[in-house]
């Protein structure tokens, strides 16, 4: 079960924030405060640089006594419901201090589109909102001027392609209010929507009013790719630096947190190992670090541009390096200048959902996360580039230290390897790949199902790579 995380901030955080007073990016609302007041401070937070919005607080800053943090939760939920376009936020929270309860939203900044309550639009000053003003609209107006794609409904899908197994798992996720329904619930996330535009939004909508967004259907749909083609991740393993014939490839689908689970194996079933000693005990050392590769996954399919056709999230292995390609410039107003400080949800849906699972421990994209991973860890920072049509991460690994080129080298442990497995590395490091029958000529005394069984062996402890099938089979190092 993947670790659950409603929000970015910490309760220390929280705390802290909660301490500090009212300001441009924290907003305090008392427990009596009007749906359309929260409502209108959830849209000029969101216009200006995002923050927190606690709700059961005086102006003050005190708790109010006798809170009911899920009714404060659901008017928080209510009232992003009434702007335009509805704000999809991650779930609010509950929290308790000094045995007061009260509820608290993050609002992220950067977020794709401009929010108005009632045909106006909000901004933030200082601890007060304003209306934005003409040149500030202008403005933003420039920034955000790029349509939300994953809000968009697919025609001819139905709430029957959901799976309803990922969708319980998800509303459990966020511990839905008991009188919340799943399609309330879902619509609040961005992940359904009507059919038409109903003159009547009161009350509850049925089945038979909705239907699922592209992001509901990349997130929770049964075989998303039905709908949107290209939503898919390709790995490929190298055996070189360079493309070649020899590789392994596995092309992923399905919903994006099952993608993301599957592209993370696929690297780590791929990544070289080694050994370093600490002090006096033996660590095993990888490649890549595998938070880092994390992250780099996530980012690539929580921030693609799925409205791109033809082309799908590229992760290449090579001897030297990773590269993840997602299809969709950087988005808004962030550029490899301010990439590290700067936010901005192009699919704030999905980035809404895959937080609320614990799949982005925080909002945005966690670059400055990765470079310091990256430099623990000994390895040169990640390399960030823009294409034509995309966006590229390249992770560059110390494979030389890590395993070396020289079997007899390498940092395992004494009877790791037999004799035979010994040799036949040997073979490798002089000829570069090895085959059942150059096997068999190195230890000719031994039967095929031994020969089979050693390589077997080695492909188990991730030190070589099959290649091809049957006959055409031969094993690289990893």
């Amino acid at each position: 079960m993947i670790a659950r995380r409603r929000s970015g901030s910490s309760s220390a955080e929280l705390r802290a924030a909660l301490s500090g007073g009212e300001g441009e990016q924290t907003a305090f609302m008392t427990a009596r405060a009007s749906t359309a007041n929260v409502a209108e401070t959830l849209a000029a937070l969101a216009n200006a640089n995002g923050g927190l919005l606690f709700a059961g607080v005086t102006s003050a800053g005190k708790i109010q006594a006798r809170n009911d943090a899920n009714a404060l939760r659901d008017k928080i939920t209510e009232a992003g419901l009434l702007t335009a376009p509805p704000l999809i936020l991650p779930a609010p929270r509950r929290i308790v201090i000094d045995d007061a309860e009260l509820a608290v939203v993050e609002v992220p900044s950067g977020l794709p589109h401009i929010y108005s309550l009632r045909g106006a639009y909000f901004t933030r000053t200082g601890k007060h909102n304003r209306p934005l003003t003409t040149p500030e609209l202008r403005r933003l107006l420039l920034e955000r001027g790029e349509a939300g794609f994953e809000e968009q409904l697919v025609p001819e899908a139905t709430l029957d392609v959901l799976d309803d197994r990922l969708v319980d798992d998800y509303l459990e996720h966020i511990a839905l209010a008991p009188d919340e329904g799943p399609i309330q619930a879902l619509m609040a996330r961005g992940c359904v929507d009507y059919r038409t535009d109903r003159t009547d939004r009161g009350g509850r909508p049925g089945a038979a009013d909705v239907a699922p967004t592209v992001a509901g259907l990349l997130l929770f749909g049964r075989n998303p790719q039905q709908f949107v083609r290209s939503a898919e991740i390709i790995c490929v393993r190298y055996a070189g630096k360079r493309m070649s014939d020899e590789f392994v490839r596995q092309d992923i689908t399905g919903p994006l947190r099952e993608q993301v689970r599957q592209a993370e194996s696929f690297v780590s079933s791929n990544m070289r190992r080694g050994m370093r000693i600490t002090g006096m005990t033996r660590e095993e050392t990888t490649e890549y670090p595998p938070a880092v590769v994390r992250e780099a996954i996530v980012n690539a399919v929580a921030h693609r541009d799925y409205s791109i056709r033809g082309e799908g999230i590229r992760l290449l292995m090579f001897a030297d390096r990773l590269e993840v390609y997602s299809p969709g410039r950087l988005p808004g107003h962030v550029t490899l200048d301010n990439l590290k400080d700067e936010r901005y949800s192009r699919n704030e849906a999905v980035v809404a959902v895959l937080s609320d699972l614990g799949y982005i421990e925080r909002l945005g994209y966690g670059i400055d996360r990765m470079l310091a991973t990256m430099e623990e860890a000994g390895l040169q920072p990640p390399i960030f580039a823009e294409t034509a049509a995309g966006f590229q991460v390249t992770l560059y690994s110390a494979t030389e230290e890590l395993v070396s080129s020289q079997p007899q080298e390498q940092p395992w442990p004494h009877g790791f390897l037999n004799p035979r497995q010994e040799a036949a590395m040997a073979f490798l490091s002089e000829h570069g790949r090895i085959t059942n029958s150059d096997y068999q000529a190195l230890t000719p005394d031994v039967s095929a199902e031994t020969i089979r069984r050693d390589l077997a062996d080695l492909v188990d402890k991730n030190i070589l790579l099959r290649i091809g099938e049957k006959r055409a089979t031969y094993y690289i190092l990893k």
